[in-house]
């Protein structure tokens, strides 16, 4: 499914990544550890090109989208992201926040076909061999409601249903980070990016979070995420980086990573986090 080859990425002397190599696996949970400063959020971030690599590829369903010569909103679709921070939009109520790319990309591929219909049509006129038209089955007022839907079925999902018309300012920390998860996955992606989305909670919402990511887990999701939460990524993950100083020196199971770690940097870093 993504395919990291050799990344890199400075900002202007300073190289955060050094060279990172990577395969993740459809259904894959993998889970990134390191220290702060070791380059795992510049490394999430270059996934998805929020940071645009400085060197090398990230082959992403067949297409290199670290070439700046692809339309890397059209790959961002199927690539989820959920922040430390929410990122939700304030002046939006809940439902509105995460009908919002569903209804804007559906939107525009709405608009796309209507107007390459419109030049078909004028071609038409005058070629003997008649091009077919798009078949355009939807409506905005259909996209809307489609929308809709789907956003109150994820809210109920994660029991916040009676929160669909309030403002993220009403709510907990924990409801907005799981308002923020159902965002993302709203537009059906692929894979989900995690950025250390506990790491800004109180310790008692930490847990309503962990548990829709193990659910999410469960069904099969992809997912990439990076915590400082080291029982759930012994629970949940299949494989464990460890990054330090914009290397991985590490990847293994939970079980080879947290029983006998092999670089000694790790094993270090471990007796920090676990005594």
């Amino acid at each position: 499914m993504i395919d990291v080859i050799n990344l890199k990425k400075s900002f202007d002397d300073t190289e955060v990544l050094k060279g990172i190599n990577v395969t993740i696996h459809k259904g894959d949970i993998v889970v990134v550890l390191g220290p702060s400063g070791s380059g795992k959020s510049t490394f999430l971030r270059c996934l998805n090109c929020m940071e645009d690599p400085t060197g090398g590829s990230i082959i992403f369903n067949g297409v290199d989208i670290a070439d700046m010569h692809v339309d890397i909103n059209i790959h961002r679709r199927h690539m989820g992201m959920v922040f430390q921070h929410f990122n939700l939009f304030n002046n939006k109520t809940v439902i509105q926040n995460i009908m919002l790319a569903p209804v804007y990309v559906k939107n525009q591929e709405l608009r796309t076909a209507k107007r390459k219909n419109a030049l078909t049509k004028m071609k038409n006129l005058f070629a003997k061999e008649k091009q077919e038209l798009i078949p355009i089955t939807t409506t905005k007022a259909e996209i809307q409601r489609e929308a809709k839907e789907q956003a109150m079925t994820l809210l109920k999902r994660i029991g916040l249903e009676e929160k669909a018309d309030v403002y993220p300012s009403t709510l907990s920390g924990g409801q907005k980070q799981r308002v923020a998860i159902v965002r993302a996955l709203a537009m059906n992606p692929d894979v989900i990016l995690f950025d250390e989305p506990t790491s800004a909670l109180d310790p008692e919402m930490v847990g309503e979070v962990l548990d829709l990511m193990k659910a999410l887990a469960k069904e099969g999701m992809t997912m990439i995420i990076v915590t400082h939460e080291m029982g759930f990524a012994k629970e949940v993950a299949n494989r464990i980086l460890f990054m330090d100083e914009g290397v991985i020196l590490e990847s293994g199971t939970p079980e080879e990573f947290f029983g006998n770690p092999k670089n000694p940097r790790a094993k270090e870093f471990l007796s920090k986090v676990l005594s």
